[in-house]
């Protein structure tokens, strides 16, 4: 349990991110107060939904256990996200010691899935962004269920939490309109892995001119670096 000013502290700090990386870096804090392991922000799923990788916006959680379990297309056995059909409460659960339980009813091998990579209990806050949109907070953990009292603090903290980085999100629907034609052009390039010079060859310019083009495209994406920026842009479906 958390005190009341560790948590305006960590509101403050979530409050003062500027970007994802800062507003994860800041969640990780906050999942780690709480005894919990991972923390992910994500689209809320639709009944022909099948997969959660294309849903996540951020998480901490294990690449490859979003492979599995998308691979088992395990999506559809989940036995938390069907409460979410006639409530906006928040939905926690904690897997059986030997296997499924009557409280979380899933196939043997998505128990087996969540127990080899410590998720063993967790927790799923609704929220609404203001453009209608529906998004779930998710933390998962190996801790004991948390109480009543984690729950309010962590649901408090939370509300905050996606107000912030809700704004971020939306922010970004719009970014792709500041880019440049020849700056997309240039971070294509970068995407294929070219260097300033290889792309100045390609595209009849100066490294320094191309540099150029990078730093500018940086700024207005607000990134820190060529590897963010690419990857920014992808999420962004500005480039394949």
């Amino acid at each position: 349990m958390i005190s009341a000013d560790r948590q305006s502290l960590l509101s403050s700090e979530i409050a003062s991110s500027q970007t994802r990386a800062q507003f994860m870096s800041v969640m990780g804090r906050v999942v780690g107060e709480f005894g919990l392991d991972h923390v992910t922000v994500m689209a809320a799923p639709s009944p022909s939904d099948i997969a959660i990788v294309p849903l996540v916006l951020e998480s901490t959680l294990p690449s490859q256990f979003a492979r599995e379990f998308d691979k088992h297309q395990f999506l559809r056995h989940c036995p938390i996200l069907p409460k979410f059909s006639n409530s906006v409460l928040p939905q926690t659960w904690h897997l059986g010691d030997s296997g499924p339980s009557a409280s979380f009813d899933c196939p043997v091998k998505m128990h087996d899935l969540m127990s080899r990579y410590d998720l063993l209990m967790g927790a799923i806050f609704p929220m609404n962004s203001v453009d209608s949109g529906r998004y779930f907070l998710r933390y998962d953990g190996k801790r004991s269920p948390l109480h009543q009292v984690e729950m309010n603090e962590l649901g408090m903290i939370s509300l905050h939490a996606f107000d912030v980085f809700d704004r971020m999100r939306r922010s970004e629907i719009v970014a792709p309109s500041v880019l440049s034609a020849r700056e997309l052009e240039v971070l294509r390039w970068t995407a294929q892995g070219k260097t300033s010079v290889e792309i100045g060859q390609i595209l009849s310019l100066s490294d320094h001119t191309v540099n150029a083009y990078m730093t500018n495209a940086i700024k207005k994406l607000d990134c820190v670096n060529r590897t963010q920026l690419v990857a920014k842009a992808i999420r962004l479906k500005l480039i394949n």
